[in-house]
């Protein structure tokens, strides 16, 4: 309303609902009134036309008498006649004509002697016909009268004779409506107080929640009003959605927060390193070339290690900060088997080999998980690279076993290396963030990157040997998308850039 005025805008449901009572009720009197006087005024002009057709039937021998006492000249006859016609005939006016047309007598209120009466159906059955003269209008009754001596008889009443009545039942629709404008704004304005009741309730509790306290502070009770509660309910889902989205920001600036200061931890010694290096190169420009080129790969290292490190940890932040809309069906064997072909690619000298299991090769086979495709690749990329650099044996290239299994319900991804392999007491140790071993030249963030997609995928990861007793085996086990299981959702808490995986 952006025409309304200041008062009419700052107005009251309550009050508004009892103005337009208090306007619609006397309408609907109004209207209702008109239909009644309408049927009314029909029952009362009903009333009269049979008024006087009984009044016509009681006098008809009495005016077949008349017409005969006047043709034969009988006067007294015809006096008596007259007087006991005129007595019979009421409130209601009468005239009676022979056979030419001839007035014979005249009584009570009729129309003037130059008005146009109706003349008489035959056999009498014919109703009353409304008749106007003089600016009047009055219903008439006309009658053959048989016999020796014929003649016409016409009985009438005005039609304002019904008037005082129909005036007084529109009296009373004009008084009905008159009272129905403040009774009925005053009933409706105390029903909508009580029935709004509620409606305030709410929004004062909703004015006085404490930000702080969100949907868990709201605390609304039925009312038992279906309006109310769904609006409530309304306000608890948007109080909620607000909550986790102030998490989700809070989750998101921690996480920024924890990136830089892991960051400016983890990069001051390849920097001071890369510093140490240019300050040797640009105070000693007469090195001997072998000395050179040292400190120039020592350069390109440092400058690898930064990328590494700088990439993981994005990797990692993007993982904890990942919403449930990325996650959908996919078949695990995709993911890794496009991470074999590029390991394949980028190393040719590795021997790496994709096993199935003999449940995946039919029409019907797959491993269906609930997952997030990128994620899923940063597992398998991750854990293909571990392997390729720490699962080998002095002087021999790494051989490398991938394999896929449908086991309980789980999908099943192991790595198998023919390396040194992981002592029992160190491999919980190594998915913490930054843990590597010391000749190690990777940025310590590669199995963490695996243990927090595995979380987010509600999967479980453990290091193990493989079936040959020598090596390391890392398995992963993930759950198999069901027809009829309810989606897991996310870890509500994920802080992997900012703690170690044994504590996530």
């Amino acid at each position: 309303m952006t025409g309304a005025t200041p008062a009419l805008r700052s107005m009251s449901l309550a009050t508004r609902i009892a103005i337009g009572a208090a306007l619609l009720v006397p309408l609907l009197v109004l209207g209702t009134g008109a239909l009644l006087l309408g049927l009314v005024t029909h029952d009362l002009r009903a009333q009269q036309d049979t008024k006087l057709r009984d009044r016509a039937d009681a006098v008809l021998p009495a005016s077949r008498t008349l017409l005969n006492a006047t043709q034969q000249g009988r006067l007294r006859v015809e006096q008596n006649q007259r007087r006991n016609l005129l007595d019979d005939a009421l409130d209601v006016g009468i005239r009676v004509a022979d056979a030419n047309g001839n007035q014979v007598t005249q009584g009570g209120p009729m129309p003037g002697p130059a008005s146009v009466l109706p003349q008489p159906a035959h056999g009498n059955t014919g109703g009353p016909v409304t008749v106007h003269a003089q600016g009047r209008a009055w219903r008439v009754l006309a009658r053959q009268v048989t016999g020796t001596d014929p003649g016409t008889l016409w009985v009438a009443a005005p039609v304002s004779a019904t008037d005082p009545q129909v005036d007084a039942v529109r009296g009373r629709i004009l008084w009905a409506a008159v009272l129905a404008a403040p009774v009925s704004g005053l009933l409706a304005y105390a029903l909508a107080r009580r029935a709004t009741a509620p409606l305030s309730r709410l929004g004062r509790r909703a004015a006085a929640l404490d930000p702080r306290a969100g949907a868990a502070g709201f605390g609304h009770r039925r009312s038992g009003i279906r309006e109310v509660d769904e609006l409530a309910v309304a306000l608890e889902s948007a109080l909620a959605r607000y909550d986790e989205q102030v998490a989700r920001t809070g989750q998101a600036l921690e996480t920024a927060r924890s990136f830089s200061a892991a960051a400016s931890h983890e990069l001051r010694t390849p920097l001071m390193g890369l510093q140490t290096n240019l300050d040797v190169l640009s105070a000693h420009p007469d090195l001997p070339p072998g000395d050179r080129a040292e400190i120039t790969a020592d350069l390109r290292d440092d400058h690898r290690r930064l990328l590494d490190l700088l990439t993981a940890l994005r990797t990692l932040a993007r993982g904890d900060l990942v919403e449930e809309e990325a996650f959908g069906p996919l078949d695990l064997a995709e993911p890794a088997a496009a991470a074999v072909a590029e390991l394949r690619r980028r190393r040719p000298e590795l021997a790496v080999v994709a096993q199935a299991g003999p449940d995946l090769t039919g029409p019907d086979g797959g491993l269906r998980v609930h997952g997030w495709e990128a994620g899923l690749r940063i597992v398998c990329d991750n854990l293909l690279a571990n392997a390729a650099v720490h699962g080998h044996r002095p002087g021999l290239p790494a051989r490398i076993v991938l394999g896929l299994r449908r086991e309980a319900g789980q999908a099943v991804l192991t790595v198998d290396d023919d390396g040194p392999g992981i002592p029992v007491e160190d491999r919980a140790a190594v998915f913490d963030r930054f843990h590597r071993r010391r000749d190690s030249p990777g940025s310590g963030l590669g199995l963490t990157l695996v243990a927090q997609q595995v979380a987010l995928h509600r999967g479980t990861v453990m290091v193990t040997e493989p079936p040959s007793g020598s090596g390391c085996r890392i398995e992963i086990r993930l759950p198999l998308v069901a027809p009829d299981a309810p989606t897991l959702p996310l870890p509500t808490r994920r802080h992997w850039i900012r703690s170690t995986g044994a504590s996530s």
